[in-house]
């Protein structure tokens, strides 16, 4: 634990001088692939730092939020566009908003951060209990159904990420003072997979792919094949990249080759999403049919579920990660007892 302790700030040291260097050449050096060639050192530097981290809590976060998270925002930075633009104030806030999954609500107008702290604090510790409690769950996953064991899994994903996400938010909110908007809106209330994956699902994602892949593809497919169907080729895109970038979380977890099932998994997604934008087009637009919200919605979360337990979960389970974050997180209570031994 100690030695991954000394990994972690390290991490930061440089990362906070990475972007520090990134904030200085933004008035030095033009937009543009000029731009680009400078902070590339940089982006290589992120892709490669979390991989020093070799813990499940410590390192995948870090996976998401600088590989994939920071690293794209530079890039939108480097053709003056995304969430660095326009150029914060000072290189804090730069490096806050380079590292942090948030993102403004409406104008940035001042508000009041007492009660509003307290209240995302409350909530991710309501989350981090519910956590605690999956995790003593799992001393008693001998007796659980496996497809049980699987519901637990991806509650505690979307517990685990809801609370990164929300921490992230914290000390933005503090230093900015300004209204967050949250990263996820009511995922199980979604009524299609357009819907859940677009508008209800870790929203920060695709805010970052709309502009980095979506959008670039949809303009290119649009002078080839036209408007009507452009979308096409830009949803398929857009969930290859995401499931290249989930591939390489998945690589920090397990260590091992890759198979290619996460990606798979993210590419499957986007068919579904083909198939229903051509449905909607054919059929719904024209008014011959209307699947109900009540059905389409449950249909698409199905979809999801079964998908990502054959595809998603069971890479993780044949590698052993629950053993291992289970093991992490009886190592971190026993780290954290230390210290009360003393007093």
């Amino acid at each position: 634990m100690e030695g991954e302790l000394r990994n972690f700030i390290r991490l930061w040291f440089l990362t906070i001088l990475s972007l520090s260097y990134c904030y200085s050449i933004s008035s030095k050096i033009s937009k543009g692939f000029p731009r680009l060639v400078s902070i590339f050192p940089v982006l290589i530097l992120l892709s490669i730092l979390p991989f020093n981290l070799h813990t499940f809590h410590y390192g995948s976060p870090f996976v998401f939020l600088f590989s994939w998270l920071a690293n794209s925002k530079l890039v939108l930075f480097a053709f003056d566009q995304g969430p660095l633009l326009p150029l914060p104030p000072n290189p804090s806030l730069f490096i806050l908003t380079a590292c942090s999954p948030f993102k403004i609500k409406g104008k940035p107008v001042k508000v009041k951060n007492g009660p509003r702290v307290h209240s995302m604090v409350l909530e991710a510790a309501k989350k981090f209990g519910l956590l605690v409690l999956l995790f003593c769950s799992y001393n008693f996953k001998q007796y659980f159904h496996e497809h049980v064991l699987l519901s637990l899994y991806f509650m505690h994903t979307y517990l685990a990420i809801q609370d990164l996400l929300a921490l992230a938010a914290i000390p933005a909110q503090v230093m900015l003072g300004v209204e967050l908007e949250p990263q996820f809106k009511d995922p199980f209330g979604a009524t299609s997979l357009q819907d859940f994956w677009g508008h209800r699902w870790n929203l920060r994602v695709s805010d970052i792919l709309r502009p980095t892949v979506y959008n670039p593809v949809k303009t290119v497919s649009a002078r080839i094949i036209g408007r009507r169907w452009a979308s096409l080729p830009a949803v398929l895109a857009t969930f290859f990249i995401s499931g290249l970038m989930h591939e390489l979380m998945y690589f920090h977890m397990t260590r091992e080759n890759p198979t290619w099932e996460i990606t798979w998994f993210f590419i499957l997604q986007g068919i579904f999403i083909d198939i229903e934008i051509i449905l909607k087009k054919k059929l719904v637009a024209t008014g011959k049919m209307k699947l109900p919200e009540t059905i389409s919605g449950p249909l698409a979360l199905a979809s999801i579920a079964l998908s990502a337990g054959c595809l998603s979960y069971t890479q993780l389970l044949r590698n052993g990660v629950d053993e291992k974050i289970i093991h992490e997180f009886n190592d971190l209570i026993d780290f954290l007892k230390r210290p009360a031994q003393f007093l």
